[in-house]
């Protein structure tokens, strides 16, 4: 292939986890890997697409339970290429999004190694698409804000909440479950409205999806229904509340949650 010889590196984009949202770029550079260093967040759906003759390495980091630290995965990617092999680096949504993709394009360059990335779709939108709801929204929503809550432990939430607060904006917080009750503290105390739409998406795209709806200051409440291991992003915004889901894609709402505590 002319853009993946052998000794090269593809930061490659695997999506929310619904094989059909790859691009075909990923299936196709997917498919001529030599190795495949993949995520947590890639699930089986997706590395069942992997030839069977292809080498398959789990580095996924999870919240307290990371398997790897950033720099033995630059390590295992160098190595790869250097002995020759095309090497997939296969990121759950987009390698650019909180994909930590800098550490490891940084040291391909440092050992003269060829490293591409191929985007894929991220959470945020994903979850757009599922819950039938626009990221912005003319006259309403005019910017589209990406956050993450994912800290190392003993660190503090240090965002800028006001800015984060604006009434004009759609907030999206990945890996934002723990922290969900101190957002919304934050949030409000910088003088966004409690009522404030918010909409969780659990596990967007695959079979297992649930889009929780309700209010800024239930954020903490409606989290509590979501599991340890399952993947959630928060969207906070009043596009988010302009949402229209057909009766048989009914997300849950309050009454629901309510209903299973």
């Amino acid at each position: 292939m002319d853009d993946f010889p052998a000794g090269s590196v593809w930061l490659v984009g695997a999506g929310p986890g619904d094989p059909d949202l790859l691009t075909r770029k990923a299936e196709r550079l997917i498919a001529a890997a030599d190795i495949v260093f993949y995520d947590a967040l890639v699930g089986p759906a997706i590395l069942a697409m992997v030839p069977a003759s292809t080498e398959l390495a789990s580095v996924g980091k999870r919240s307290g339970r990371h398997s790897k630290d950033q720099g033995t995965i630059d390590g295992l990617i160098v190595a790869a290429a250097r002995s020759g092999k095309r090497v997939v680096r296969l990121k759950g949504g987009d390698p650019s999004i909180f994909g930590r993709s800098t550490e490891e394009i940084d040291a391909c360059r440092a050992a003269g190694i060829a490293v591409h990335i191929c985007p894929g779709i991220t959470a945020a939108s994903a979850a757009a698409a599922s819950g039938l709801i626009s990221l912005t929204l003319r006259g309403l929503s005019r910017r589209l804000t990406l956050v993450t809550a994912h800290l190392r432990a003993g660190e503090p939430l240090s965002l800028d909440w006001s800015a984060l607060a604006a009434p004009d904006a759609t907030l999206a917080v990945y890996m934002g479950r723990a922290a969900a009750p101190e957002i919304a503290r934050q949030l409000v105390a910088a003088g966004m409205p409690a009522d404030t739409p918010v909409m969780i998406a659990v596990n967007v795209s695959l079979p297992t999806e649930r889009l929780i709806t309700g209010r800024l200051d239930a954020l903490g409440f409606l989290t509590r229904t979501i599991g340890d291991k399952d993947p959630a992003l928060l969207l906070i915004g009043e596009a988010v509340g302009a949402r229209r889901l057909p009766a048989e894609r009914r997300s849950c709402d309050m009454a629901e949650i309510g209903a299973r505590l």
